[in-house]
């Protein structure tokens, strides 16, 4: 198959349009070619299209009647096949018979030979709207396919000779440019490059205007966004890009500036701090991330939907309504002030959420080993506050989740109900008083807009709007359909086809400005980089959520409602449901063992080691804890950072538990990581620090140095009996602990605190407390997370103590106590 011949555009209505293309083969035939009785019915059709008046609208600058050649760089993609071509399919079948001729191009890396087929398959799956005749949907598809072709976008020359190609075609039809639209339907990196060959390569002639979009993401958080903006500002004006958000172009978000306004004789005296008793805006998937794991693990849900979608919202209903609804500058105004209002977000108005089997999807597509644990949140709940005389005080809760128990998307704004019903609990007067701009799908499956009886009958003026009247049996927010006057779109068009329409238009007041987009990361950045050392809660997934991720507002802060920790015997009812959220206290392998999601693991973990500490410090002036390195123990040290303000740090001597023989500078390094992850960031002594000394007279772990001599002998001196408060370990697939491998002879060390040893992987050699050491401590913790160690855990809890085999069964604190931290992906599977 090919591309459409370059000599022929179609002009409907004209005597340009000289050629039929064939997509099943590819071929362009003249009509002196061809039957010309068999296609005048098509020529009749077309000239009656030509008598039909185009439905979009369009700005003086658009009204100019000329060619428009439209760009999909990016244009086999997904976003391209399930949206962008249907969008302009529709704007090419609206705008038909206005006066304008067009031309569509799918730009890729991919040679034409190559893409052609696949390009012509997505052409060929367009659809027409409902109310268009079967006959005249069949002409518009056809014209559109003859319009469209494939070229190979990769290199400046490639740029070039795509403009080479549309002023061919000018010239050979006789046509006047009216405008170049390109839609860059590609990762966010490519940018830059793009716009800088659309500007050196394709950009039109004075008096032909030129327009490009941008998807999300827009960067990945201030700096980036910065970065981003001065780029593409290098070669493109700030009129000239439309910054795309998908969510300003569904029919319901793009309706609340204009509902406001028409209501705003009821709305005003209440869209208020006094009558407002909070905001939500909320969107809830129940799909998985699986297949765009690539993207989203670096993204994660905070920077995926609310950094832009609900954020946007928000501003939509607190904003001041523009004088001008068509009016961009004033709308951008009037954000910007919101922006410029709104409380700083740190952790404390924020919680995170995992669902259980994102690590496992993570591995398989990013292809990272078993231990390999993303904290990229799947769930996000953020409490927003706008601080001006009209809103100081209302809770403003935006939230979004991937495998919650619904999909719906809405905002809703509650006010308080000063009305007391003694009696009749059930009047409409006594019921929730609220507006829900319902985004779709929920119960109601379609977009509207609803108000409660009991506050007022809003003004329906839009004749593309109707007020619904026949119910269905469904409710929205746990009240009846029949609670609310509801008004909806007669018509239910796709956002991307509106976006579509407003950008050939001109209409730039359902984009984002360069303004706009560096405001909203000066807000979500900070809350970003305070929740990088926050581990996620895990949560199921789907119905069996129950109440594990439901919230507390308490004043401006925000946090899970059930945080209270029951302790509880092992019951062995063999499961847990998120409805008996608990954190288990019982036995494995005959010591203590607690459990509990990872969250809650590593908190109940951070207070016994204060615990522990304080203790110690009371009794003898100091605290001497051992820990390990590696990735497990990361989200503690992260949790002692954040939340234990209080721990005796000047009072604590930390050890390690191991140390690789690398320079202790090295990412490997077991010290480094627990330098960057925790000693960095606490006020602790440097002299209180002990660092394994793994390289002395620039040689690593040779043992005439003597490094595991020098550690014992600082240990005997400086640890009373060498009894550690505190032993933080961990335990390996093939049950190893510390540094202490199977086969590596760990029970007949004899009475060394400190050995030598080789691992089976790189980097071999090791330094480690001996059994010995970690056996002399008060207390040994082992802790276990993962679905990863789930095998290896129950494995464990059958097997007899076997040193050899696995070294972790020889842990028996001799005067301490052994406490295994296991999570329930660990435990349960």
């Amino acid at each position: 198959m090919r591309a459409a011949d370059s000599g022929h555009v179609t002009h409907v209505g004209s005597e340009r349009s000289r050629a039929v293309f064939n997509p099943n083969t590819g071929q362009d035939f003249g009509l002196t070619g061809l039957d010309q009785s068999m296609f005048a019915p098509v020529l009749l059709l077309l000239v009656t299209l030509c008598a039909q008046g185009a439905n979009g609208e369009e700005t003086l600058e658009t009204k100019r009647h000329g060619h428009v050649s439209v760009v999909i760089v990016g244009g086999t993609g997904d976003l391209a096949r399930k949206y962008l071509w249907q969008g302009f399919f529709q704007l090419y079948a609206n705008q038909v018979s206005s006066g304008h001729s067009f031309s569509f191009y799918g730009g890729g890396l991919t040679p034409a030979d190559k893409a052609n087929l696949v390009f012509f398959e997505i052409l060929k799956a367009v659809s027409c709207a409902k109310d268009v005749s079967e006959q005249r949907c069949a002409v518009l598809k056809e014209q559109f396919l003859r319009l469209a072709q494939y070229r190979q976008l990769k290199t400046d020359e490639d740029y070039k000779d795509l403009t080479k190609h549309i002023e061919q075609k000018l010239q050979q039809e006789g046509l006047e440019e009216a405008g170049r639209l390109f839609y860059l339907s590609v990762p966010a990196f490519a940018y830059a490059d793009i716009a800088e060959k659309v500007n050196s390569s394709c950009r039109p002639s004075s008096g032909v205007w030129l327009r490009v979009v941008l998807e999300k993401p827009f960067g990945h958080d201030l700096v980036s966004a910065q970065v981003l903006a001065s780029q593409l500002g290098t070669s493109l004006k700030d009129d000239e890009m439309y910054r795309i958000d998908h969510y300003l172009g569904k029919q319901v978000v793009s309706k609340i500036l204009p509902f406001r306004k028409e209501n705003e004789k009821f709305l005003d005296p209440i869209w208020n701090k006094h009558h407002i008793e909070r905001v939500e805006i909320v969107l809830k998937e129940t799909l998985d991330a699986k297949g765009r794991i690539p993207f989203y693990d670096q993204y994660g849900v905070i920077r995926d939907v609310l950094q832009n979608h609900l954020t946007e919202v928000m501003t939509l209903l607190t904003m001041r309504p523009p004088k001008n609804l068509s009016s961009s500058e004033e709308a951008l105004q009037n954000k910007l002030k919101i922006f410029a209002h709104l409380l700083p977000l740190g952790k404390h108005q924020a919680v995170v959420g995992q669902y259980q089997n994102y690590n496992k999807e993570v591995r398989n597509e990013l292809n990272k080993t078993q231990d390999y644990l993303s904290s990229t949140p799947t769930f996000a709940a953020v409490l927003a506050h706008v601080d001006t005389a009209q809103y100081d005080g209302v809770p403003i809760l935006l939230l979004s989740g991937k495998m919650l128990d619904e999909r719906v998307g809405y905002a809703r704004v509650l006010f308080k109900n000063e009305v007391f019903c003694v009696q009749s609990h059930h009047s409409v007067h006594c019921k929730p008083r609220q507006i829900i701009f319902h985004f779709g799908h929920g119960s109601l499956q379609y977009p509207a807009i609803l108000v409660s009886k009991n506050l007022f009958k809003p003004v329906q003026t839009d004749p593309q709007w109707k007020e619904v009247t026949e119910h269905k049996d469904v409710s929205v927010l746990d009240l009846p359909l029949s609670d609310y006057y509801v008004h909806a779109p007669k018509v239910q068009k796709e956002a991307y086809a509106e976006l579509i329409a407003h950008i050939f238009a001109g209409r730039k007041n359902n984009f984002i400005s360069s303004e706009n987009l560096l405001a909203s990361w000066v807000l979500w950045t900070p809350l970003l980089d305070s929740l990088a050392v926050t581990f996620p809660r895990i949560y199921p997934g789907g119905a069996v959520n129950g109440n594990l991720l439901d919230l507390r507002v308490k004043g401006k802060g925000l946090s899970y409602s059930n945080e209270g920790v029951v302790i509880i015997k092992n019951d062995n009812r063999g499961g847990l449901s998120a409805d008996g959220y608990q954190v288990m206290q019982g036995k494995y392998r005959s010591a203590d063992m607690v459990s509990a999601w990872a969250e809650e693991l590593v908190e109940k973990l951070a207070a016994d080691i204060q615990d522990a500490a304080e203790a110690a410090v009371r009794e003898g002036g100091v605290f001497h804890l051992a820990v390990s390195g590696g990735s497990t123990p990361v989200a503690l040290f992260h949790k002692l950072v954040l939340d234990h303000f209080s721990f005796p740090w000047r009072d604590t001597h930390v050890w390690m538990v191991d140390e690789r023989c690398v320079p202790l500078t090295e990412s490997d390094s077991n010290f480094r990581s627990v330098h960057d992850h925790l000693l960095h960031h606490v006020k602790i002594p440097y002299y209180n620090i002990h660092p394994m000394p793994v390289q002395l007279h620039q040689r690593l772990c040779v043992e005439e140095d003597g490094g595991a001599d020098l550690y014992e002998k600082e240990l005997r001196s400086l640890v009373n009996g060498s009894s550690f408060h505190f032993v933080l370990l961990g335990v390996g697939y093939d049950g190893h602990t510390a540094s202490l491998f199977p086969g590596g002879q760990a029970a007949s060390q004899g009475e060394s605190l400190v050995v030598l040893t080789e691992s089976p992987a790189k980097p071999h050699q090791r330094m480690s407390l001996s059994l010995s050491a970690i056996n002399r401590a008060h207390k040994v913790a082992i802790l276990v997370m993962g679905k990863g160690k789930h095998a290896l855990v129950t494995q464990m809890s059958r097997v007899k103590d076997d040193p050899n085999k696995y070294p972790v069964t020889a842990v028996r604190p001799k005067n301490g106590s052994l406490v295994w931290y296991l999570d329930y992906e660990a435990l349960l599977g």
